[in-house]
């Protein structure tokens, strides 16, 4: 990341609904959803797929006292297996803040999930092995966080089975959205995210199809990077970032897609892991 930007984005889990560490999907990389983001001395991470472990040991090895805020877009296996193999979560100096907006509604909350998924026969120990100092924040998609002073959250409802959350995050006159997993309507674009991610600088968006096999995997709740196109051109979002690839789609595929992308946006991007942005 860059020493002297204020507002950094960083890809650490590209992939979407399971990891894929074939030769054939090295350079996307195979990890599942996981974007840092670090705003000024705040450090933000949306979703804990598989590459939060890497993450995790990145954070682990510069300091054992930091203050992290962890943002599910929903609980779907592929977006919180990383969660028990997060290092920071057993260094008890740490403060971690972890925060979900798909719950409530169900009659539920992110620490009875967590508890259900890291239990027996699934997972050997519970959520108390935690020796960081780990709270759960529950609210409802459509509200507005401001997690400290002076940074706005917005949130959306996303179109996804058993609910998902987007996010805007705003810092210093710069924005940040992170939409996935959700599903579109052929030629009916979604108002609520067009509202939110509205002259955005950044919008990162579930691409794990493309328009042409959008029709098989109807209310399966995810969208393509030509409806992020079509959303960031209604928006006026400056940048695209495809995003929570589908496993059957090797990096060469991506690399034609990405071509694509880029000629009908120029600036857009499909995620690879490691992927820095400078906001």
């Amino acid at each position: 990341m860059s020493a002297t930007s204020d507002f950094t984005v960083k890809f650490w889990g590209v992939r979407g609904s399971i990891p894929c560490p074939e030769n054939s999907h090295r350079r996307y990389g195979g990890n599942t959803s996981c974007v840092e983001v670090r705003c000024g001395d705040h450090h933000f991470i949306f979703d804990a797929g598989t590459g939060i472990r890497s993450l995790g040991q990145n954070i682990c090895s510069a300091s054992d006292k930091q203050q992290i805020d962890i943002l599910f877009s929903h609980t779907h296996h592929d977006h919180i297996m990383g969660m028990p193999f997060f290092g920071p979560n057993f260094y008890p100096k740490n403060k971690v803040r972890l925060w979900a907006g798909h719950l409530l509604e169900q009659q539920s909350n992110l620490h009875e999930i967590l508890c259900r998924y890291m239990a027996e026969p699934l997972f050997p120990v519970p959520p108390k092995i935690f020796s960081a100092n780990v709270t759960f924040h529950d609210f409802h998609s459509g509200e507005t966080l401001e997690p400290y002073p002076g940074l706005k959250i917005r949130t959306t409802p996303l179109n996804h089975p058993n609910g998902a959350t987007g996010y805007r995050l705003e810092y210093k006159g710069k924005s940040f959205c992170y939409i996935t997993d959700t599903e579109h309507t052929p030629g009916v674009p979604d108002r609520q995210i067009i509202e939110l991610v509205q002259d955005a600088d950044c919008m990162v968006y579930d691409s794990s199809y493309t328009d042409e096999e959008f029709p098989k995997f109807k209310d399966w709740g995810h969208s393509t990077w030509q409806e992020g196109v079509r959303l960031c051109d209604l928006a006026d979002v400056k940048q695209l970032i495809a995003f929570h690839h589908d496993p059957c789609h090797n990096d060469d595929f991506l690399d034609i897609e990405a071509e694509k992308a880029d000629k009908a946006r120029p600036g857009t991007l499909f995620a690879k892991e490691g992927l820095v942005l400078d906001l």
